[in-house]
């Protein structure tokens, strides 16, 4: 029997962020004839990372055609890694295109989520003042929070400080002496682009990391039109590519002892490039990780390795000691004077303590989710759920990014939610939780897969990997092919959920 609402709830359903996630829950909400959501946006635009991230070079690292939605796919991408510009043009045309705009409210930031059990209801303190929901829906992505360094003398420095997701476009480069903390995936970018312009560049390295030649061509024009006017093409090259980032980017990561032969491949792959562009053995030697392939995520690039060879670039290896009023410390004794000192050194990773720390996330019975993520096996449902938050659930949970594409996962963790939201309505449920049984069952089954993975097996302590959460589990990727995760999605037994 259907009862009256405890609580009439000032919204249906909260879709926190309008990144790529939160953009592709908003347009399958509205395909599937649900239209009472609101999407809330800490910034004054969408597109997340790529509204955020304009430095320099900035890019996909996976080829175009895979990276994208599959109902929204484009014949016209210009390159086959598209620059970061055109991919948020992309996003700009997805909104406009399905009328996601009018379901934005930009400049509001979740500061704090609480589940008030007898009411039913979320209650949001937003920096737009406070209401409630019935569901909420975490559209955040892996790179969330930009994360600091704690170097010694950061606040010396009288020079000019930015960060690479926080790009200064007007401080000219020209002439000066540039100093690059960080080797991930932003400095393998920005770099090779810094270094054209600065007198000196040095690079401030912790760990090396594989890098793989990138086949960054563009897309003729006749290819274009053919992509558009030839039926079934797009869809071939979406799932060629698709399996193609899964294999080189994540089996060697999530999958057993049989992609062993493929993991040496791409590691001399990665070893051959370096040899073929930077003939100094010592320099060599200085760029070769000290952990196995597929540790952590590779990144590709034709030119990361050849800046290394110029003049003007210095490789500094050893600790930083302190950053000074001039420039950077090191442990042996060296001064590194510099003129701009660019950070780039990340995010907090999605699933760590401290983001729930920044905006809480509590439940009326005590529950809290940094204290659960700090002390307890990281969790949740399929990517989505955890019995302790009902009406509660996050595109980019633990054990959700499966594959070869960040948007397959999105489509995937969204057809999750609308199936139980949709079967919640069909029962007249005001309250929706996965059961506890149901959740050990697929936290055993995703931890036992990631102890037959080859990163089990392999040397990947040196490799600092967020594959590796800070309980030392393998819990930021799924260990299964996304379409074991896309079929799952659809076939979830529905009473795995409760519904009241």
């Amino acid at each position: 029997m259907t009862t009256e609402p405890r609580t009439t709830p000032d919204r249906a359903i909260v879709i926190i962020g309008a990144g790529i996630a939160g953009i592709g829950m908003a347009i399958l909400l509205r395909r599937n004839g649900i239209e009472d959501f609101t999407v809330l946006e800490r910034a004054d635009d969408i597109g997340g990372v790529w509204r955020d991230n304009t430095y320099p070079g900035v890019g996909a690292d996976v080829p175009s055609f895979s990276y994208q939605y599959s109902f929204e796919k484009n014949p016209n991408w210009s390159r086959l890694f598209p620059k970061g510009e055109e991919i948020k043009a992309y996003l700009d045309h997805c909104v406009r295109k399905y009328d996601i705009a009018r379901h934005i409210e930009f400049g509001t930031e979740v500061l704090e989520r609480h589940w008030d059990e007898d009411a039913r209801v979320w209650h949001l303190r937003t920096s737009g003042g406070e209401f409630t929901s019935r569901y909420v829906i975490s559209a955040l992505g892996p790179f969330v929070n930009a994360r600091t360094p704690a170097i010694p003398g950061l606040d010396d420095f009288t020079g000019t400080v930015m960060q690479s997701q926080h790009w200064d476009h007007d401080r000219d480069l020209t002439g000066l002496r540039v100093g690059v903390v960080g080797t991930g995936a932003s400095a393998v970018q920005l770099v090779p682009h810094v270094v054209e312009d600065a007198a000196h560049l040095s690079v401030f390295q912790r760990r090396a990391i594989h890098v793989l030649p990138k086949l960054d061509l563009p897309v003729p024009e006749p290819v274009q039109r053919a992509l558009a006017g030839v039926p079934g093409a797009q869809n071939v090259l979406r799932y060629a590519f698709t399996a193609q980032v899964e294999a080189l980017l994540v089996a060697v990561a999530a999958y057993g002892r049989s992609v062993a032969p493929l993991a040496r491949g791409l590691s001399a792959t990665s070893r051959a490039l370096l040899r073929t562009q930077v003939s100094d053995a010592g320099l060599r030697a200085a760029l070769t990780p000290d952990y196995d392939f597929g540790c952590k995520r590779p990144s590709v690039s034709n030119a990361w390795y050849r800046t290394f060879a110029r003049d003007n670039v210095t490789l500094v290896t050893d600790a930083i000691e302190r950053v000074t009023a001039t420039g950077i410390r090191t442990a042996d004794g060296a001064e590194h004077p510099l003129d701009v000192l660019v950070l780039a050194t990340g995010f907090h990773f999605a699933h760590e303590p401290v983001n729930y720390r920044i905006s809480p996330v509590r439940t009326s019975d005590g529950f809290d989710l940094a204290e659960f993520f700090e002390h307890e096996p990281l969790q949740s449902y399929e990517g989505v759920s955890l019995p302790q938050l009902p009406n509660a659930f996050s595109l980019f949970g633990p054990y959700s990014w499966s594959g070869g594409s960040y948007h397959v996962m999105v489509e995937t963790q969204a057809n999750h939610i609308i199936r139980v939201l949709r079967e919640a309505g069909r029962r007249g449920a005001e309250r929706v939780a996965v059961r506890p049984e149901a959740n050990a069952r697929f936290l055993e089954f995703v931890r036992a897969r990631a102890r037959n993975s080859l990163l089990a097996i392999s040397n990947c302590a040196p490799a600092g990997s967020y594959y590796f959460d800070h309980h030392g589990d393998f819990s930021s990727l799924r260990p299964t092919t996304g379409l074991q995760a896309w079929w799952t999605s659809r076939t979830f037994p529905l009473d795995d959920y409760t519904y009241a």
